[in-house]
C-alpha cells in the first residue's frame, strides 16, 4: 500500500493546473485506484505526444519558410536588374542598327540624326521606368549632395556660388544619389 501511496503522491505533484487534488481524489474524497491513474497518465502522454508532433511540424514549417525567404531574397538581388535590362535591350539594338547605317554609302545626316534622337528618346523612356532622373542643375545654386565642383568661374552676371555650366549631368535613382553632377560654378570677381 506504501507503494500506491508514493504513486499517488508523485501523480499529484506531476499534474499542474486548477483541480489537479480534484482529479485524483474521487468527488467522496476516496483516492483514485491504480487504473485510473494509468489512464489519467496514458491520456496525458497522448497529448504530450501530439503536442510534440505539431511541435516538430511547426519547427520544419518555419525551416521551410526560412529557406524560401533566403532563396527569395538571392534571386531578388540576383535578378534585380532584369526589367531594366529588358528595357535597354531596344537602346542597344537600335544603337547597332544606327552605327550600320553609318557605314552605308547613301547615308543620310538627318535621317541618322533621327535615329540617335530616337534611340536617346528609348533611353529616356526606360530610365523614367526605372525611377532613374537626371540632375542637371544650371543656373542653380551649387549643393554639394548633388553636385561635385570641376573648377570655379569669376562671374559677375550670376550670384555667387551658382551652377554656371553642368559638364556632366549627375542621375537619381528612387531619389537616391548614383552620380553626381560635374559643374563649374560662379565665383565673386
Amino acid at each position: 500500500m506504501p507503494e500506491k501511496e508514493n504513486m499517488v503522491d508523485d501523480a499529484r505533484e506531476d499534474l499542474v493546473g486548477e483541480g489537479a487534488e480534484e482529479i485524483i481524489e474521487g468527488g467522496d474524497g476516496e483516492q483514485m485506484d491504480h487504473a485510473e491513474l494509468t489512464v489519467l497518465l496514458e491520456d496525458a502522454r497522448g497529448k504530450a505526444d501530439e503536442h510534440w508532433d505539431q511541435c516538430v511540424r511547426l519547427q520544419a514549417e518555419m525551416d521551410n519558410l526560412r529557406k524560401r525567404s533566403e532563396r527569395d531574397l538571392v534571386n531578388a538581388h540576383k535578378y534585380a536588374l532584369e526589367r531594366f535590362a529588358g528595357e535597354l535591350l531596344p537602346v542597344k539594338d537600335s544603337l547597332e542598327l544606327g552605327l550600320a547605317a553609318f557605314t552605308a554609302e547613301n547615308a543620310d545626316p538627318e535621317k541618322l540624326k533621327e535615329g540617335v534622337e530616337l534611340t536617346l528618346q528609348m533611353l529616356t523612356t526606360a530610365m523614367d521606368k526605372s525611377a532613374i532622373t537626371e540632375v542637371n542643375p544650371e543656373n542653380e545654386p551649387f549643393n554639394p549632395d548633388f553636385h561635385q565642383a570641376m573648377s570655379m568661374q569669376e562671374r559677375d552676371d550670376v550670384a555667387p556660388n551658382t551652377v554656371v555650366t553642368v559638364v556632366q549631368k549627375g542621375y537619381l535613382l528612387n531619389e537616391r544619389l548614383i552620380r553626381p553632377a560635374m559643374v563649374i560654378v560662379a565665383k565673386a570677381p
